[in-house]
C-alpha cells in the first residue's frame, strides 16, 4: 500500500510517499480503507523525533474511511463509513482502528469533513466536560479560538451548555469566524491585553474555566483572568513549558484546579470510553447540523510537506486534511 512516511526525524521535507506493508488486524480491531486523514501537532512532534509515544514511520492518529475487514471478536462493520482515532499509521491507504473507537459517519458528511471531527472534538469534549465540568450559566475562556480544538470547543460549549464563550485569536478574520461559531466575546491577543478584556466582559469576576494551549507565556494573564474556584485545563505549551518564579499562593488563594492533559498517549480504554460518550451525546448534533467540522485546507498525499508547513505557520482556521484516495 502507499503511505506517507518520515524518512528521518527532522523537518517537513522528510515526509515522502512510499510503499509499506498492508497492516493486519487483531480480533478486536477494524481494517479501514482510508479515504482521508488529518494533520495534528502530534504528527509534527513525531516527525521531528520529539514524541516518545509513536514509533510507526507512518504518521497519523485519525482517519475516515470504509471498514474493509472486522476482527473476529468484533461486530461485523464491513462496508460502514467510520471515523475515529488510531494509535498510528493514519497517513496510508489502510490503517488499523480499535473497533470500540469507530464512530459512524453521518450520511451528509464527506470523508474529509468526517476526519475533521475525532481529535479536535474529542479533545474539546474531554477538556470542557470530563475535566472542566463546564455547566450552563458559566463562562469559559478558550485560547487559540481559530485552531482545530478551539473551533470545536466554541461549538460544543454553546451547543451543549450555552455557556458564555470568550475566545482569543491573532487576527480579526479568525475572531469573526469564532463569533460565527457562537463565541460571545473575541479578543485579539496581539492588540489587546486579554486579561483586561476578560475582566471587562465578566464584570470583574473572571472566567470559570480556561482552556489553555499556550502555557508559560500566558501564565500571569490566565491567573488574572480566572475566577475563584475556577478550573484551568492545560492542553498545550505553544508559548513555552517553563515558568520562572511561580508563587503557588496565587493558585491556592483562588482555589484554582489546574489540570494538565494529553489525549494521544491516553490508554485504549480511555479513548474508547471518550469516543462512546461523545458519539452518544454530541454526534447527533452533527446529524442535525448544529455542530459542523471546520476544514481549513485539503491537501493530496503528495502535498504532505506543504500540509505540515501550513500547520507550522499557524495560519489555519480549523483542520488540515489529507485526501488519501487522490
Amino acid at each position: 500500500m502507499k503511505a506517507i512516511i518520515v524518512k528521518h526525524p527532522g523537518g517537513a521535507e522528510q515526509l515522502q510517499v512510499a510503499e509499506q506493508p498492508k497492516p493486519e488486524i487483531k480480533s478486536d480491531e477494524l481494517l479501514i480503507n482510508v479515504k482521508a486523514a488529518a494533520v495534528n501537532r502530534t504528527d509534527i512532534l513525531s516527525r521531528e523525533g520529539q514524541s516518545a509515544y509513536m514509533t510507526n514511520p507512518i504518521l497519523g492518529i485519525e482517519v475516515a474511511g470504509v471498514v474493509e475487514a472486522s476482527g473476529n471478536g468484533t461486530e461485523d462493520k464491513n462496508g460502514m463509513r467510520v471515523t475515529g482515532l488510531v494509535n498510528s499509521g493514519g497517513y496510508a491507504e489502510y490503517a488499523v482502528m480499535p473497533a470500540d473507537r469507530a464512530m459512524e459517519i453521518p450520511e451528509h458528511l464527506s470523508f474529509e469533513e468526517a476526519v475533521a471531527i475525532p481529535e479536535v472534538f474529542l479533545t474539546a469534549y474531554q477538556t470542557l466536560f470530563w475535566l472542566g465540568n463546564l455547566s450552563k450559566d458559566e463562562t469559559v475562556l478558550i485560547h487559540a479560538g481559530g485552531s482545530g480544538v478551539g473551533t470545536a470547543a466554541i461549538q460544543l460549549a454553546k451547543q451543549l451548555t450555552n455557556a458564555k464563550v470568550i475566545t482569543t485569536a491573532g487576527s480579526e478574520e479568525k475572531l469573526q469566524f469564532c463569533r460565527s461559531l457562537g463565541a460571545d466575546v473575541g479578543i485579539n491577543y496581539k492588540e489587546q491585553h486579554f486579561d483586561v478584556e476578560v475582566m471587562k466582559a465578566t464584570n470583574n469576576q473572571g472566567v470559570d474555566l480556561v482552556l489553555d494551549f499556550i502555557g508559560a507565556s500566558y501564565w500571569e494573564k490566565n491567573l488574572n483572568s480566572i475566577n475563584v474556584d475556577g478550573r484551568w485545563i492545560l492542553i498545550g505549551v505553544l508559548g513555552g513549558a517553563v515558568i520562572e518564579n511561580v508563587n503557588l499562593m496565587d493558585i491556592m488563594s483562588k482555589r484554582i484546579k489546574l489540570i494538565g492533559t494529553l489525549l494521544t498517549p491516553r490508554s485504549d480504554d480511555y479513548k474508547a470510553a471518550l469516543s462512546k460518550d461523545f458519539e452518544t451525546k454530541a454526534m447527533p448534533l452533527f446529524e442535525r447540523e448544529q455542530l459542523k467540522p471546520v476544514i481549513d485546507h485539503v491537501f493530496s498525499p503528495g502535498e504532505a510537506q506543504q500540509a505540515h508547513e501550513h500547520m507550522e505557520s499557524n495560519k489555519n482556521i480549523g483542520k488540515i486534511v489529507l485526501k488519501m484516495d487522490d
